[in-house]
């Protein structure tokens, strides 16, 4: 079985970025030169048709448009790594909110999700690497369900978001494909 990340038969012991076509980026490049000769502009503004924000993980097992039954216009999609609710991410709502009319926000974090194996000291290690220590925390969590509320009640208590009635939480199961909601109490 081939899947997005072995398109040319690549181990998942091998390096990525190289493949028989060459780089990865070339490849990506050449992909959008063929879009693009077919692309019309579908006349839409940056604000989305259903008026939601998803947050989720930038775990590539996750093709948040298929799984969700969307389109093309429908979402402000934010990722990060664990779809851990960040300042960076309270400042995308908050944009997507003020500036862009979404009301609802749908957190999505994930089973086996590689958050749940590191720990701070990936932080210690990279300054003792590179000799300056991150500015940003790892957030790693051990309880999926338990980081998932904690992600729900960061969106609740930011001052700076204007719509904080409409918020769910949800695990999306990597080999099952399904949704668990995650009750916030």
């Amino acid at each position: 079985m081939s899947t997005s990340a072995s398109p040319s038969g690549h181990s998942p012991a091998e390096p990525i970025g190289e493949s028989a076509a060459g780089p990865v980026i070339e490849r990506l490049v050449e992909a959008n030169a063929r879009y693009a000769a077919d692309f019309t502009d579908p006349g839409m503004d940056a604000r989305p048709v259903l008026g939601v924000a998803v947050v989720a993980c930038m775990d590539a097992r996750l093709d948040l448009h298929s799984a969700l039954g969307l389109q093309l216009g429908d979402c402000h999609t934010i990722r990060n790594a664990g779809g851990v609710v960040t300042d960076d991410v309270i400042r995308s709502l908050t944009i997507s909110q003020r500036a862009l009319g979404t009301r609802s926000v749908v957190l999505i974090h994930h089973t086996g999700c590689g958050l749940e194996s590191l720990t701070e000291e990936f932080r210690q290690d990279l300054e003792k690497e590179v000799g300056q220590r991150p500015t940003w925390a790892v957030e790693s969590f051990r309880d999926v369900d338990q980081d998932v509320r904690q992600s729900m009640q960061r969106v609740r208590t930011s001052p700076f978001l204007l719509h904080t009635d409409d918020i769910r939480g949800f695990v999306f199961d990597v080999t099952t494909g399904r949704l668990r909601e995650i009750d916030p109490a």
